[in-house]
C-alpha cells in the first residue's frame, strides 16, 4: 500500500472546456444572464411607459442604437438556444408515465414545440404583425 494516494489533477477554472457536452451545458447556463439582462430592459421599458409619452419615446429612441440592436439579436439567439436545449432535455427531467408504459421522449419534445408554435402564433396575432 502506498503512503501517497493518487490525486487526480482537476482544473478549477477550465474543467468545462474538456468535453463539448460540458461546453454546451455551460453555454445554456450563461444564456440565463443575457435573458435576465433582457428582462431588465423590458422592466425599464415598463417604468418609462408609466412615466409618460416623453419618457417612452426616449426609451424607444435608445432601443434603435446599434448596440441595442446587437444586444437584442444576441439575447434572441441565446433565448432560442436555451429553449431548444431545454425542450430536448425535458423527457429526462420530466418523464411521463401512462399506466405502466413510458411516454416516448419524442412526443414530449413535440408537444413542447407545438405549444411554443401556438403561443408564438397567438402573440403575433394579438400584436397583428
Amino acid at each position: 500500500m502506498s503512503r501517497r494516494p493518487y490525486i487526480r489533477a482537476v482544473s478549477t477554472s477550465g474543467w468545462w472546456l474538456d468535453q463539448p457536452r460540458y461546453v454546451r451545458y455551460m453555454a445554456r447556463e450563461v444564456s440565463c444572464i443575457l435573458i435576465g439582462a433582457y428582462t431588465a430592459v423590458i422592466v425599464v421599458g415598463l417604468v418609462r411607459l408609466s412615466e409618460g409619452a416623453a419618457a417612452w419615446n426616449r426609451f424607444l429612441e435608445s432601443l434603435q442604437s446599434p448596440v441595442s440592436i446587437y444586444f437584442h439579436l444576441l439575447a434572441l439567439a441565446f433565448a432560442l438556444y436555451h429553449t431548444t436545449t431545454w425542450f430536448n432535455v425535458t423527457p429526462k427531467a420530466m418523464p411521463m408515465q401512462i399506466g405502466q408504459t413510458q411516454l416516448p421522449g419524442i412526443i414530449i419534445i413535440g408537444a413542447h414545440y407545438a405549444g411554443w408554435v401556438v403561443v408564438s402564433a397567438l402573440a403575433l396575432y394579438l400584436v397583428r404583425v
